[in-house]
């Protein structure tokens, strides 16, 4: 097995921190293709993405939500660093909410998924983090032009 170089816990025979920056990459570009698929073949068989401690979920499953409540999210691949075992994928999200019931409002919210690769260079558990209190408030009200958002 190949150790991760620059600090990156995570082994893998087929990750090193050029090909996990490669992954990383591509799967923000899923995340913009408006497939849900596309973003669970991230993922490991039975792996799950948690979000906010919440319960585990398929990533597919979240996959579809997003993309319905935001038809038009783009999701920036913002940078990756090392966190013991795992890595952490920062991303950003920028969107209007004009989904189903959807509010009409824009956000643009950033966030982290802490990922356990597994040896088949997969995604075998994420746990997603992002400021819920920040995001609701943008839900109603959208970006705050005033703070520079």
């Amino acid at each position: 097995m190949t150790r991760l170089r620059e600090g990156y816990g995570v082994t893998s025979e087929l990750m090193n921190s050029e090909n996990l920056t490669e992954f990383a990459k591509r799967y923000a570009k899923a995340w913009c293709s408006h497939n849900p698929e596309s973003v669970a073949a991230f993922f490991a068989e039975n792996a799950s993405l948690t979000v906010n401690g919440g319960l585990p979920t398929p990533a597919l499953e979240i996959a579809r939500g997003f993309m319905r409540d935001f038809p038009d999210m783009i999701v920036t691949f913002d940078k990756l660093e090392p966190r013991g075992d795992r890595a952490a994928f920062h991303w950003t999200l920028t969107g209007t909410n004009t989904g189903p019931g959807g509010t009409g409002k824009r956000v643009r919210i950033s966030g982290y998924e802490l990922w356990k690769i597994d040896n088949d260079g997969l995604i075998e558990d994420s746990l997603g983090h992002f400021d819920a209190a920040e995001y609701e408030r943008q839900l109603k009200h959208g970006i705050d032009i005033g703070r520079g958002d």
